[in-house]
């Protein structure tokens, strides 16, 4: 029986999960549908433009991804702490962002003067937002939503496109976050949908090792910043160096 989405995520115990998300029907999200004969490979771009779009907005890191023929992977952190530390106009602005929100929170996050009576019910909105801008239901809905709207507008149909939920499964430690994000980068050469991770389109690896190239790390991915230290910036406490030989290792 599928359990509660508050039982299987508890950012006391670890920020990290790993979420899956595939469609239902037997039409594929990217890549080539044997069946219709049609080439999706456009949509990949889709996906992965609307995860950082979304990564900007909440208060989630990508620290991997790879967007599959007929399912996409991402490995995701919760930054609480970025959350927490939004003033309350921050929060506004960034719901906004998604949102239309109500008069009252435009007005308050235009700097106008909200009235006493109004107070509680602002400060109410505001508490939500601030949670659901850091859940990862709330992210991945906000990823799956449009792209099953668009891939239903563009197939001519309706009806469900992804399955009921996400699966979504805690990364308690270090090396469970390390395997499972060279899980998911290597996925598409398990797929065989490219023969290198340098080759693999619309993938965390692939951004990560271009990167790499130029003595520097994909802006809208969670870096890598070596061995933990005092005030270490947010990040994977490995070098990337090592990630991508443990990458090239087990592929």
């Amino acid at each position: 029986m599928p359990r509660p989405r508050r039982t299987q995520i508890s950012v006391k115990d670890t920020p990290y999960y790993h979420c899956c998300s595939r469609v239902v029907r037997r039409a594929f999200l990217c890549g080539d549908d044997a069946y219709s004969g049609k080439n999706y490979d456009h949509r990949r771009a889709w996906v992965e433009l609307l995860l950082f779009e979304l990564e900007a907005v909440f208060a989630i890191d990508v620290a991997a991804f790879a967007v599959m023929s007929n399912h996409l992977h991402v490995v995701l952190r919760v930054d609480i702490d970025s959350a927490n530390r939004w003033t309350d106009r921050e929060v506004l602005e960034q719901w906004h962002k998604l949102f239309k929100g109500d008069e009252l929170t435009h007005k308050f996050a235009k700097g106008e003067l909200v009235e006493a009576h109004e107070v509680h019910r602002l400060k109410h909105s505001i508490a939500i937002y601030r949670s659901r801008l850091c859940d990862i239901s709330w992210f991945m809905r906000c990823l799956n939503e449009p792209i099953a709207r668009q891939a239903n507008q563009e197939d001519k149909c309706t009806g469900r496109f992804w399955e009921g939920r996400f699966k979504s499964q805690a990364l308690l430690d270090e090396a469970a976050v390390l395997t499972c994000m060279a899980y998911v980068d290597l996925n598409p050469i398990r797929a065989q949908l490219a023969d290198t991770p340098e080759q693999s389109d619309h993938t965390s690896i692939q951004l990560r090792i271009r990167a790499a190239l130029k003595g520097e790390q994909p802006k809208n991915l969670l870096p890598f910043i070596g061995n933990e230290r005092d005030n270490q910036p947010n990040g994977i406490a490995f070098l990337l160096s090592d990630y991508l030989e443990l990458v090239d290792d087990t592929g």
